[in-house]
């Protein structure tokens, strides 16, 4: 029996709803996702439902309609800025420098809060463009590995800024991107691990000259006072939003889940809140919300949400229901 795979004609012609016409708020054009998923052209794209599980986050789903409707339209958007973006270094390289260097590795940056679903957003925009045409190889990258060392944090007394600013070793991260534009290879970001909230010593992740590379993470849209910001290395960029009510509720959300399960292992950092009632687990979760994510979210990242190219709006379910271009 064949695995169920996507048929884009399919899904975006069976039963899709009306869409409205886009709508002016300048600097940006806003979609409704109706109107956003007949963007995509003749891409196509296959998915098994496997695959697709296997991308879903903790609590955040991946779906065939999500890949049709939002990635599919997405991706031809980005190749058409890598097209414009390569064709200009290239005359620029050749006909003006007289030095073609060959292409460099093409950076997305995607931004947004805690539990807005960043990671599976990264991945699921990954396989799609792992698919385009040519067959690019795709890195991604997640910003935890630049977080200093949990020994660094409770030194300087930053466990509870963990995730703000200064908590990552900016140093290093620009480092690594400068590397990444450069067409440096086997350059290393340190591993981090989840569940026990802390990089791995001794372990690395790998770059080696992707043709693109997606770096997620909190603040990587966030200027600051240096001679260089890690947005100076992007190509294109996205912002993960949604209300804050609701990102708090599938904070907590998520939370609770952990709690009943990779908080249950001895390896957990979080291992002390396994025996918590459900009632007590909430309770601790809105209080790190509120104390630590919320801060972070009001004063450093929802500001860079106007840095972005693509604002990706979602509902209360996950959905994606608007796309926000920003034109200039």
């Amino acid at each position: 029996m064949r695995s169920p795979v996507l048929d884009v004609d399919e899904q975006v012609t069976a039963g899709a709803p009306l869409s409205s016409a886009p709508r002016l708020a300048p600097p940006y054009v806003i979609f409704d996702r109706a109107h956003w998923a007949t963007l995509r052209g003749a891409s196509q794209v296959a998915l098994p439902e496997a695959e697709l599980r296997a991308l879903a986050g903790v609590n955040d789903p991946a779906s065939l309609s999500d890949v049709t409707e939002v990635f599919l339209p997405l991706v031809r958007l980005i190749e058409l800025h890598m097209a414009a973006a390569r064709s200009l270094n290239q005359m620029v390289g050749g006909a003006f420098v007289g030095q073609w260097r060959g292409t460099m590795p093409y950076v997305i940056a995607i931004a947004g809060s805690v539990a807005v679903g960043k990671s599976t957003f990264a991945r699921l925009l990954r396989a799609v463009l792992s698919q385009g045409p040519s067959r690019p190889r795709v890195d991604l990258v997640a910003t935890d590995g630049f977080l200093h060392p949990t020994k660094f944090l409770k030194e300087h007394q930053l466990m509870e800024r963990k995730g703000f600013p200064e908590s990552y070793d900016l140093r290093r991260m620009l480092t690594f991107l400068e590397g990444v534009k450069a067409g440096d290879g086997h350059l290393q970001i340190p591993n981090y691990s989840h569940e026990a909230y802390d990089v791995v010593p001794g372990e690395f992740q790998v770059v080696n000259r992707p043709d693109i590379l997606i770096f997620e993470g909190l603040n990587v849209l966030q200027t600051a006072n240096s001679t260089a910001v890690a947005s100076d290395f992007f190509d294109f960029t996205i912002y993960l939003d949604a209300d804050t009510a609701t990102i708090e509720d599938w904070y907590v959300d998520r939370f609770l889940k952990l709690q009943r399960t990779v908080f249950q292992r001895e390896a957990s950092y979080f291992h002390h809140y396994k025996d918590l009632t459900p009632e007590a687990a909430a309770k601790v979760a809105h209080d790190i919300w509120r104390r630590i994510n919320l801060p972070n979210l009001v004063e450093n990242i929802e500001p860079t949400r106007r840095r972005a190219r693509v604002v990706m709006r979602k509902g209360r379910d996950h959905r994606i229901e608007e796309i926000w271009l920003r034109q200039t």
